[in-house]
């Protein structure tokens, strides 16, 4: 009995995968909006009479209906591309308007059920008579109802699942879903990932051993199963027969394991070849099938039996852990991910190739990996390796196990390789396993370069989720990051735009710490730390523990050990030798902190000074021509008002204005000269750190803010001559705020910058703030700057005090920069995140081009 004959006897369950295309099938009137409307989301449903609608705005134009019928196939091709369930309502009765969408499902690789309401011509007709909105003719519905009739016996080579609805089955249907047999996601893990076995047994022993399985064995000694402690769950990646020496010990092993449910398994190539050749299909007898076929020949027939169920009845590939792990043979491209067809399932099992052979005879394959964008991890074998490399969230773990390698497992999800060596060389490789170049174990390959697209629309953020880059900003940041910046391998991160505190309405003043005080306490934040903010330039420091360090996580194996660079990723120091002179210093005072952190590498946010060390001549055409012209013309000025006083003419009011702005062009001038001083090579600078980004592993950008600063004073003190403190003071929003006006005060005096107030803790800062008078959640700033009275005046002008500039400056707009300043906070987090979890270059690119893009956005850059 077919499918298709059975759901006609029993058809009130209509079982249908949860990504499928559904088309309804019926004459007019035979209710197929009405069910769909019972079964399925509004949002599910394209309608032929809706997309007729919709290009002509008459649902009953019948010369519109080629354009609707484009409209719909468009948009059905885009909710499956997308993995959305999609539902056709159109009459659907000849077996040509069904073809299109029968081959776009194909397109997708998902599957298409159609839905037949076969209801009694009588009923159509009534039905149609009472329609107010449609005028249709009387031959149509017999002649669809005579289309339809010719059409259902060959409906079940049309679809693979078909159910046929009449009378009171219409009525009484219920829809429910099926997950498709490759969704596991909700099976968690922890996984270990083993590679090709390829029939080499006591080398799967010695894995499970090494990974912490105890091995289960029968009477006779041979292991039948293994379990881990801690619950673990091995996952095998196929080719689990064939070349070795115990085909079939491999077999038992696994089997055991999968019905135990400690492990799950893929089928690989060489599985699918051996099940065809024990159901007697013609088969090439070749790349090790003669031995398993020689070593099951002297097993019992009942296992031969069993293994022949188990290795038929592996789906192609499996998406496990919330969608966020993918393992196939033969790797798995993302728009195949959770998708069911026959080419999903050849490109699990064989890959991809060119349609070339190598120098061996051998295919050569497509690497698809180059390519990959998903957020999955994808783990797969089939492709023997040297040693295991990251492409793109992807990684092979396939290292030649039976040609005398070693059998590889991916410890997820730590991202850990474990390994044990082979006894022997089982079977000799026509393609020699070690090429010239070997990779170190687990390092991450220079491909998979962020590509234009990667950034043209979003970037989706923790924080944020999706943050838009406009086009016409991708542009200039291309430039800069292609041709200005430093080597991308050591470009992991960009530090965003900070926002200034609200406008002062204090006598005198632009910016004042108690408008940023009173923001945050408008926010719900509880306290505060005010760090000093040091004039000089913005500077990241990727630092490696050393050379080898460097190369296993960075792959830069030149001998540079890390990078310095501006806040738009250009280097600092025009030479690598005093880049690397620089960075041994920070070494050196980092002393233990690389072993106390676990890591290899730090990522450091600091401010680089002086000043002038970076902008001298910024300087010398802007600032200091401002100043020496001021300094020139003024008093000649001051001189000719007075001489004309003298004659009796009335320019006291003109004299006083001249005397003010004397005396702030020498402000002017003071102000600038204080973050000014020559230096020599590194003799003369000082860098101030004020956070730990991140290291192997992990993200430090979200911890306690005095955390960082304690790292800080610790460099400080290390190395006194290189490094510079950060003074802060902590302040409770409900209590005094006098003392840290006067710390401010008191900094600002003395000639520095100002102070940068953060939220404590620190998960308070760029992120969700509490519940305010409305109950609302929003975003905090994570930090505000509050910059001091003198140094303003490098910003806005000598004169920026005088009254009528300042209330003309108080009327700034700081909707922007303060939107401009969160947008890249997210960008920067999501980097950090990215970077410490070991994600592809690409990936952690996406973030940091996003922030040099956003930096293009028109924003006044005083603020």
């Amino acid at each position: 009995m077919t499918e298709l004959e059975s759901t006609e006897v029993e058809a009130r369950e209509l079982v249908i995968p949860e990504l499928a295309l559904v088309v309804l099938v019926g004459v007019s009137g035979s209710g197929k909006s009405h069910f769909a409307r019972r079964h399925f989301a509004p949002t599910q449903v394209v309608s032929s009479d809706y997309c007729r609608g919709v290009v002509s705005d008459d649902e009953n134009d019948q010369s519109a209906t080629a354009d609707a019928f484009d409209l719909l196939h468009y948009i059905v091709r885009t909710r499956l591309r997308r993995g959305l369930l999609t539902v056709v309502d159109a009459t659907n009765v000849q077996p040509r308007s069904r073809e299109q969408l029968v081959r776009i499902a194909k397109e997708h690789d998902v599957l298409a059920v159609a839905v037949v309401l076969d209801v009694p011509e009588s009923v159509a007709m009534e039905r149609n008579a009472a329609r107010t909105d449609r005028d249709l003719p009387d031959h149509v519905v017999p002649r669809q109802r005579r289309e339809l009739r010719r059409g259902l016996r060959g409906l079940h080579r049309e679809f693979k699942r078909a159910y046929v609805l009449r009378g009171e089955e219409i009525d009484r249907a219920v829809v429910t879903y099926d997950k498709a047999w490759s969704d596991k996601r909700h099976i968690t893990g922890p996984f270990d990932l083993i590679g090709d076995v390829h029939g080499c047994r006591a080398e799967l022993e010695d894995l499970l051993t090494e990974l912490g399985y105890a091995i289960e064995r029968d009477p006779l000694g041979r292991p039948v199963g293994a379990a881990h402690p801690e619950g673990r769950t091995a996952v095998f990646l196929g080719d689990l027969v064939d070349r070795g020496p115990d085909t079939p010990g491999v077999l038992r092993l696994a089997m055991g394991m999968v019905a135990a449910g400690t492990a799950l398994c893929v089928p690989g190539n060489h599985e699918n070849k051996l099940v065809r050749a024990l159901r007697g299909r013609r088969v090439t007898v070749g790349h090790g099938l003669a031995q398993s076929l020689e070593q099951l020949g002297n097993e019992p027939e009942e296992f031969r039996a069993a293994a022949l169920a188990f290795m038929d009845g592996l789906v192609s590939h499996l998406v496990l852990d919330g969608g966020r792990l993918v393992v196939a043979h033969a790797g798995l491209k993302e728009a195949y991910h959770g998708r069911a067809s026959g080419r999903v399932r050849s490109f699990a099992l064989y890959g991809e190739t060119t349609g070339e052979t190598d120098e061996y005879g051998l295919p050569v394959r497509y690497p698809w990996a180059n390519d990959y964008r998903g957020e999955a991890m994808v783990v797969y074998g089939h492709t023997p390796v040297p040693e295991p490399e990251w492409v793109n969230n992807t990684l092979c773990v396939d290292t030649g196990c039976v040609f005398g390698g070693r059998l590889t497992a991916l410890r997820y999800p730590e991202k850990r390789l474990v390994s044990v060596p082979a006894h022997e060389v089982w079977y000799e490789p026509v393609r020699p396993l070690v090429p010239e170049t070997a990779t170190a174990p687990g390092s991450h390959r220079e491909s998979g370069v962020l590509r234009i697209a990667d950034v043209r629309e979003a970037v989706r953020t923790r924080l944020m989720g999706r943050v838009s880059v406009r086009d016409e900003n991708v542009w200039p940041a291309l430039e800069v990051m292609s041709r200005f910046g430093v080597d991308p391998r050591w470009l992991v991160y960009l530090p965003p735009t900070m926002a200034p505190a609200p406008t002062s309405a204090f006598e005198g003043y632009l910016e004042h710490p108690a408008e940023a005080f009173e923001e945050y306490r408008r926010q719900g934040v509880a306290r505060v730390v005010c760090e000093e903010k040091h004039m000089g330039s913005r500077a990241v420091v990727v630092v490696a523990r050393d050379e080898r360090a460097a190369a296993d996580r960075f792959g830069v194996d030149d001998g540079t050990t890390g990078a310095v660079y501006t806040r738009t990723g250009r280097p600092f120091f025009p030479d690598p030798a005093t880049t690397e002179e620089f960075l041994a210093r920070v070494r050196a005072a980092a002393g233990g902190l690389f072993a106390e952190l676990g890591t290899g590498w730090l990522v450091l946010d600091c401010e680089l000074m002086p000043w002038s060390a970076k902008a001298v001549e910024l300087l010398r055409t802007q600032y200091a021509a401002t100043g020496a012209a001021a300094r020139a013309a003024l008093p000649m000025a001051a001189d000719v008002l007075d001489r004309a006083a003298a004659r009796g003419l009335d320019v006291a009011a003109l004299r006083d204005r001249v005397t003010r702005r004397s005396a702030n062009a020498e402000l002017f001038r003071d102000a600038y000269a204080r973050y000014c001083w020559p230096t020599e090579g590194l003799k003369g600078l000082r860098l101030a750190p004020f956070q730990v980004l991140a290291g192997e592993g992990r993200s430090y950008a979200e911890r306690d803010h005095l955390w960082h600063l304690a790292v800080a004073d610790r460099l400080a003190a290390a190395d006194a001559e290189l490094f510079a403190p950060t003074r802060s003071h902590v302040l409770d929003l409900n209590g005094d705020e006098s003392a840290a006006v006067a710390w401010w005060t008191e900094l600002t005096a003395a000639g520095g910058e100002g102070m940068v107030v953060k939220p404590l803790p620190p998960a308070e800062g760029g992120g969700p703030a509490p519940a305010g008078p409305d109950g609302e959640r929003r975003l905090v700033q994570p930090g505000l700057k509050c910059r001091g009275r003198e140094y303003l005046r490098i910003i806005y002008g000598p004169d920026y005090t005088e009254p009528e500039h300042l209330e003309r400056l108080r009327q700034r707009s700081l909707g922007r920069k303060r939107s401009l300043a969160m947008r890249e906070h997210a960008l920067g987090l999501e980097a950090l995140d990215r970077l410490a979890a070991g994600e592809p270059l690409w990936r952690v690119h996406q973030a940091v081009f996003g922030v040099l893009a956003l930096e293009s956005e028109p924003v006044d850059p005083r603020l």
